[in-house]
């Protein structure tokens, strides 16, 4: 039984495998920024997103859950 569990997944890697690698190369990406140099056109470097309002959302949460965790310790103190 064993034999043939192992053969049985040796032939599927094979048969899938053979699949994959047939398919070719892929199209070649896009050249960044129309084909501009970077800063040079109208997307700025790292793709137009904004990060601002992340890290405040960030931050927020984080401050928040230590002070979860400060509340949790003084708390449990008593």
């Amino acid at each position: 039984m064993k034999t043939f569990i192992y053969s049985f997944f040796i032939t599927l890697m094979l048969l899938f495998s053979a699949s994959v690698f047939s398919q070719g190369p892929g199209n070649p990406p896009p050249p960044p920024n129309g084909g501009n140099a970077p800063g040079s056109g109208n997307t700025p470097v790292g793709g137009g997103a904004p990060i601002g309002s992340g890290i405040a959302v960030l931050l927020c949460l984080s401050a928040a859950y230590g002070g979860k965790k400060v509340y949790n310790l003084y708390k449990n103190k008593d």
